[in-house]
């Protein structure tokens, strides 16, 4: 069952790994027809993060050790094909990225209720096996292992389109699914309590941002670092703390704001050379928990330090069920709210990673497949 569809849609197209023009904007994409138990949907606005880049630049493969933004906009000569995901193997081209999808069904596959045509929806981008979906092992990623959401449509299995009610807008909505759920993820993993100490690091981006938040509601006292310039919006968000990443002495400072002088859970995104220091902030018992390393993956560790102080280090990428269905719980009552820092059109794509990779931006870049 469908409501009235264009045969051909435009779409940006990654045509395989490298720098920005890879990106390739077509206007003569065949739209897709949902499969048994999927759904098509017809993109409202599409949310950006960094997995995007990192998948496009082959950041991911073990070859790579530089930053992020280091190969960013060219690629890295280094990349090799075979490891260039998130999981560790290779990508099929062309591919449609775009992980963070809010918008309508619009079309159903077999075995679909028809109650779901026309449903709001925002877009679990964890694709889980159907048999066992805890196995991760078989996850894949939306945007990644199949097409996503920079595009006029896109589809997906019915279960990872999941209802919303909001008066946000797409826009808005789309600032949510990789970022919120992946910061719920990491505060779920690292057990974060009422009343204890939480630092996050990288605190302006989209899931810096959103540990503010989440950790608010979870009742901790958060600490946030990031640039000076941006100090007065995380104090915006709730942080109890805001320190800029380049205070004369960081450690001190940090110390200093804990109300124990030590951190309970310590949430990075950032790493690089400033792990070893996460690690000394952390109390007896504590918890370090990752889920990126934008200023490079390569750091130091002193294992005295890991085991003396009984301290536990958490990664934290494939999430269980119930996490994103929390988070559109979350986002309905009002208990987190987004923030949205610009809109591009589709057409933009490669404008909007370009200032991404600036970094002078708070919370989340998002694309607007149909143009506003």
């Amino acid at each position: 069952m469908t409501l009235p569809l264009p045969e051909r849609m435009r779409a940006m197209v990654l045509t395989g790994h490298g720098g920005l023009d890879r990106l390739a904007y077509r206007d003569d994409v065949p739209v897709p027809a949902p499969a048994a138990g999927e759904v098509l949907i017809r993109v409202g606005a599409c949310g950006m993060n960094n997995t995007d880049i990192n998948t496009r630049i082959a950041w991911y493969s073990r070859s790579v050790t530089e930053a992020t933004a280091s190969g960013g906009a060219g690629g890295f000569e280094a990349a090799r094909e075979g490891d260039s995901t998130w999981g560790g193997a290779g990508l099929h081209f062309p591919r449609i990225q775009g992980a963070d999808v809010a918008g309508r069904i619009a079309a159903l596959g077999a075995g679909v209720p028809e109650a779901r045509l026309g449903e709001r929806v925002l877009v679990d981008p964890w694709l889980r096996d159907p048999q066992n979906p805890e196995d991760r092992a078989k996850a894949g990623y939306f945007g990644s292992e199949r097409d996503g959401g920079y595009a006029e449509f896109t589809t997906v299995p019915a279960v990872n389109a999941v209802a919303i009610e909001s008066d946000l807008s797409d826009a808005e909505l789309a600032t949510f699914p990789c970022s919120s759920s992946t910061a719920e993820h990491m505060l779920a993993k690292a057990r974060l309590g009422a009343g204890e100490t939480l630092l996050v690091t990288g605190a302006s981006g989209g899931v810096g941002s959103a540990l503010v938040q989440l950790g608010k509601r979870r009742g901790a006292f958060v600490i946030a670092v990031a640039g000076a310039a941006k100090i007065a919006a995380v104090r915006a968000l709730g942080a109890d703390v805001a320190i800029a990443r380049d205070a004369p002495d960081l450690a001190v400072a940090l110390r200093a704001a804990s109300p124990g002088g030590s951190i309970d859970v310590a949430a990075d995104i950032v790493g690089g050379p400033g792990f070893p220091g996460l690690l000394d902030l952390l109390a007896r018992g504590g918890r370090y928990v990752t889920s990126g390393a934008i200023a490079g993956p390569l750091v130091e560790l002193d294992l005295r330090i890991l085991y003396l102080k009984d301290l536990e280090l958490l990664g934290a990428t494939v999430m269980p069920r119930g996490i994103f269905e929390n988070l559109v719980g979350y986002i309905e009552r009002g208990e987190i709210a987004p923030l949205l820092a610009k809109t591009f059109p589709l057409e933009a794509l490669r404008e909007a990673q370009t200032a991404f990779l600036e970094k002078q931006h708070v919370g989340n870049f998002v694309i607007l497949p149909g143009g506003g």
